[in-house]
């Protein structure tokens, strides 16, 4: 397994390349529409613009109500990172309303990229994390890991074309793989505080071990075309 200790996305030929992705070192940049601002934490191609990547991870400040940018064929799925929260108005075909409502850290809401989506704010200014993925180029699932205060360690099993694991409230220490069973990993924790990130190319079956008392988003990529 190469490491690479540098903010954002590496792309690699090798097999179990893994970035670290410190969140402090992310760069703030206008919303598509200009109403907020958002941190890219890592996306494919790396150097692709916003209508042409194949997904994209980022963490969005969102201080005022207002309507998203539209993304036309994106599947979008949002987490609440912090604050009060925010509801999101979803225009149906039939002229009716879908309120996804995000009031408490880590809720989830799924939609797809060309629907007029309109922000409402509960109480303030809300940070959310924001997975957008091209539903004919790929598939993306999230999933949220907890770590229980009474667990020392709980193994999960990583494979995908991709893997993103974004700590939402940290610390939280990682161990990637067992030194006893795969002579190229070195099992030691990497220890990430809220906002890091590590993202992990070509993992196969790769064990993950999670320590601390915080939680992860895990967010898994498959490519459907190559």
């Amino acid at each position: 397994m190469t490491f690479a200790g540098s903010t954002g996305a590496v792309e690699s030929g090798s097999a179990r390349a893994v970035t670290l992705i410190r969140g402090a070192e992310l760069v703030a940049v206008p919303w598509k529409n200009g109403g907020g601002l958002t941190r890219e934490v890592a996306a494919f191609p790396a150097d692709a613009g916003l209508d042409t990547f194949v997904w994209r991870v980022s963490v969005a400040d969102v201080a005022q109500a207002g309507p998203f940018s539209r993304f036309a064929g994106i599947d979008r799925t949002l987490v609440l990172l912090s604050g009060a929260g925010m509801l999101l108005d979803e225009a149906q075909p039939d002229h009716t309303v879908k309120t996804h409502a995000l009031t408490r850290p880590l809720d989830i809401a799924r939609f797809s990229g060309e629907t007029a989506i309109d922000a409402r704010l509960v109480d303030g200014a809300t940070r959310d994390f924001n997975l957008m993925v091209r539903r004919d180029s790929a598939q993306g699932e999230l999933a949220v890991w907890r770590a229980a205060p009474h667990e020392t360690q709980r193994e999960r099993r990583l494979s995908a074309d991709v893997v993103l694991l974004y700590c939402a409230n940290g610390p939280l220490a990682v161990t990637l793989g067992n030194a006893h069973d795969d002579a190229n990993v070195t099992a030691h924790p990497q220890w990430l505080q809220t906002g890091d990130a590590l993202r992990i190319d070509t993992p196969s079956a790769l064990r993950c071990n999670l320590e601390g008392t915080g939680a992860l988003l895990a967010i898994s990529i498959r490519h459907t075309q190559r």
